[in-house]
């Protein structure tokens, strides 16, 4: 089984980030969502990168957001990679000169593999935990059972992993990557060392 990539979503502090990239990372999410308890600042998301050593993939959240607002915070922030976890049609995922990853929220019922091939510019597809008008980071899981296995894009499974459930969930659905949140924090935004230490380990088969 090839391995399996890591990112820590919702980053607030250098500190966080430095964690996450020695205990062996692959990505680093950065949230550009007002909304969300770990939204971050454009001057918290630089000095965030800065801090950064080689080699860790920089990732933007943005849940619907407006071309020209979206344009202004990469002339701003260097990321290497977008996530549109909002209502976004490809169209409004495209065209920014940086590749993307889309997330899905997933419910029973859904055909995942038709809402994935509309995105057929993705580099990826993120697949989350459907809750009614939370676009991310319940901290709930999904059942992974509903993930097709042929997929026409890489995944990325979210929603609800923890250092102790991820390398079941990776054992099941086989991604490509896995993403956490919530469940390597001590509270909204701020990450627990430990946990991260514990989580990438996890997913390493260790």
């Amino acid at each position: 089984m090839p391995a399996v990539r890591s990112k820590i979503c919702g980053i607030t502090r250098i500190e966080d980030a430095l964690v996450a990239a020695e205990a062996g990372a692959d990505a680093i999410g950065l949230v550009f969502y007002a909304k969300s308890p770990r939204a971050v600042s454009v001057q918290q998301a630089r000095a965030i990168i800065a801090a950064l050593p080689p080699f860790v993939t920089t990732v933007g959240l943005f849940v619907d957001l407006g071309r020209g607002e979206l344009s202004e915070i990469l002339e701003a922030v260097p990321l290497d990679l977008l996530q549109f976890h909002g209502d976004e049609a490809p169209a409004a995922c495209e065209g920014f000169g940086r590749p993307y990853i889309k997330a899905l929220r997933v419910k029973p019922g859904d055909d995942i593999a038709a809402r994935a091939e509309r995105y057929g510019s993705a580099s990826g597809i993120l697949l989350d935990t459907y809750v009614p008008g939370i676009p991310g980071g319940t901290g709930a899981a999904f059942d992974w059972s509903l993930v097709p296995q042929d997929l026409c894009k890489p995944i990325i499974l979210a929603g609800g992993l923890t250092p102790e459930n991820v390398r079941d969930a990776i054992e099941q659905v086989r991604p490509y990557a896995v993403d956490v949140s919530g469940g390597v924090e001590s509270g909204k935004g701020i990450k627990d060392a430990q946990k991260i230490r514990a989580f990438v380990r996890a997913v390493r088969g260790g």
